[in-house]
């Protein structure tokens, strides 16, 4: 169990005092059921049933002969998963937490197969985006479990608190961007490591500092999760990248979810071609 937790109920959730205290001092905050069951078969269907997302996966290897599979793209559109990252519930918790108006940064559709998916390495978000011209660290990720995630297939892992420490040094290791080892197993004697463990339809909001990891997926069940990462209006990157610099984003109530019919049509997402991505080194 995490050390931040909350329920998601319709038409009563938000954010409070404790919540906004929560996030600033552990560096997230769990959200139990933010996707009910039939937003959450939606969401599902797109994703397995969609080879105009599944073409542009690509490979981050890890150094030990294993690797994640990833599709990233950088504006919402308007199937199922673009009502999902604009929705009120998600937009608007995510502009609490950080105390101002927020654009998508990206969304990735992370995959670890059973007994061949490979782990993500220690690292913050912001270790890559500070690359990428963004000066502040006002950015955060939603990572919405699509599968129930545990320790058996490589949830995710955070020094809690540890989004305090600021930004750490990262380095390019196998295909991934890695936050320095020495400052972590001495940040490890500081912030308390916790397992994010989740159900499906759960999602855990978090800071860009916050330290994170997760393991292989050593058992017979997929680890799908759906990321989404915001950066704020006022923290435009200085330099023309990969992703986005501020678009507006149009949000939509919390029952565009259930009410989108569009399930195949991925116009305007803007896929990421991983050569031109320069914080990673990916496997085609």
């Amino acid at each position: 169990m995490t050390s931040a937790e909350y329920v998601y109920e319709d038409g009563k959730f938000e954010v409070t005092d404790k919540m906004k205290e929560d996030f600033d001092n552990y560096g997230y905050i769990m959200v139990r059921k933010l996707l009910d069951t039939a937003e959450l078969q939606k969401v599902k269907e797109v994703l397995e049933n969609s080879d105009e997302i599944t073409k542009h996966a690509y490979g981050l290897p890890d150094g030990s002969g294993r690797e994640c599979k990833m599709v990233l793209w950088s504006h919402p559109g308007n199937d199922v998963t673009g009502m999902v990252v604009r929705c009120e519930k998600v937009v608007d918790t995510t502009e609490k937490l950080l105390g101002g108006e927020v654009y998508h940064y990206h969304t990735k559709f992370n995959m670890k197969e059973p007994q061949t998916g490979g782990s993500f390495l220690w690292h913050q978000d912001y270790g890559y985006w500070y690359k990428n011209g963004c000066l502040f660290p006002d950015m955060s990720t939603v990572f919405l479990a699509i599968d129930k995630c545990n320790k058996a297939n490589g949830c995710l892992q955070i020094l809690r608190g540890s989004h305090k420490c600021g930004r750490i040094e990262h380095l390019m290791i196998a295909g991934q961007t890695r936050a320095d080892v020495d400052r972590i197993k001495e940040i490890e004697k500081m912030c308390p490591m916790e397992y994010v463990e989740m159900e499906a339809g759960d999602a855990l909001f978090f800071h860009c500092n916050l330290l994170h990891t997760s393991g292989p997926n050593n058992s017979d069940l997929r680890r799908w999760a759906f990321v989404t990462a915001y950066n704020t209006k006022a923290n435009n990157p200085v330099i023309p990248h990969h992703h986005p610099q501020y678009t507006p984003l149009d949000k939509v109530p919390n029952s565009a979810i259930r009410d989108c019919t569009n399930m195949t049509d991925m116009t305007g997402k803007e896929f990421l071609n991983p050569a031109i991505d320069k914080t990673v080194k990916a496997r085609a």
